[in-house]
């Protein structure tokens, strides 16, 4: 299509395509693309949106529905922080356990990602590059289960030559409350956790073509949801990794913290509280069900 404009000073200018800048993520959407109209490239764009998100949720309510079932048969695991799982099926829990609780709170990050694929031109590649970018965001939640279980494993193994630890699980488990509510007040939380909130700002900065830097990508959103994050997802173990009570107020916490508006806010109400019922089982450590994780 051809577009005449006229400019003061330079007389009529030819175009042969136009381009409208989007304001919200800073991406080029190029029109006029012969028989393809933007009218249709909405529609399609909406579908597609849509099958995504559907995917996540279908992914995340059938994960919860596993971790209940796999919770009704804790009375049949061994006891200790990581309940006598080996390591194989401690990570497939682990795997299902970060699907049910963070595909929720990274739907608005993976739906901008693709609607960014779409409008930089790749009308053929939208839905690929996004799942490898979802791949490598779980990955990394993952690399962190195996981390945490080896963690869970040595503090296990102390606890078995010291005694005194056994004995105190709870008063230990009250001390990593407090830990967790002090960290939600650092800059290193804080940093994390902006970067979590503004998608637009996260594409912009780190922005990788292909396959390649789809992974790249979801490495690095990855990262910075763990530094937000991980020390809440410590608490599973005092509190019981299959305590499924637990999983869901913090997929509440951290949904509220990366979405609402008061998010940052939400985050230092929750340091708080972390505090004082940190405290509060430091010195009454009855006020902490171990759910079974004991040392």
């Amino acid at each position: 299509m051809v577009w005449n404009s006229h400019r003061p000073g330079f007389g009529t200018t030819t175009d042969t395509r136009t381009e409208r800048t989007d304001t919200d993520l800073g991406t080029a959407v190029q029109e006029g693309r012969g028989s393809v109209t933007l009218k249709g490239s909405a529609m399609s764009l909406r579908r597609e949106r849509t099958l995504i998100l559907a995917l996540l949720l279908i992914l995340a309510a059938a994960s919860w529905a596993i971790l209940v079932w796999q919770s009704r048969t804790v009375s049949g695991m061994g006891m200790g922080l990581t309940m006598g799982m080996g390591a194989a099926l401690f990570l497939a829990i682990w795997v299902v356990m970060m699907i049910a609780m963070m595909f929720p709170t990274a739907a608005p990050m993976i739906l901008i990602f693709a609607r960014v694929q779409r409008d930089r031109g790749s009308f053929e590649r939208t839905f690929g590059p996004t799942w490898v970018f979802v791949g490598a965001y779980l990955l990394m939640w993952t690399l962190f289960g195996g981390l945490s279980y080896l963690g869970a494993l040595a503090a296990s193994g102390l606890a078995q030559q010291v005694p005194w630890l056994m004995l105190n699980a709870a008063r230990i488990g009250g001390g990593i409350l407090v830990l967790a509510g002090l960290y939600q007040l650092t800059p290193l939380k804080r940093a994390c956790l902006a970067k979590c909130r503004t998608p637009q700002d996260f594409i912009l900065t780190s922005w990788r073509d292909g396959y390649p830097g789809s992974f790249r990508m979801g490495l690095s959103h990855g990262i910075y949801c763990l530094g937000s994050s991980w020390l809440l997802f410590v608490l599973l173990f005092p509190l019981g990794i299959m305590n499924i009570a637990a999983m869901a107020l913090l997929t509440a916490l951290i949904f509220a913290e990366k979405c609402f508006p008061l998010g940052a806010r939400i985050a230092q109400f929750a340091a708080l509280v972390l505090i004082l019922y940190g405290a509060l089982v430091i010195v009454e450590p009855a006020a902490l069900p171990l759910s079974g994780a004991s040392m």
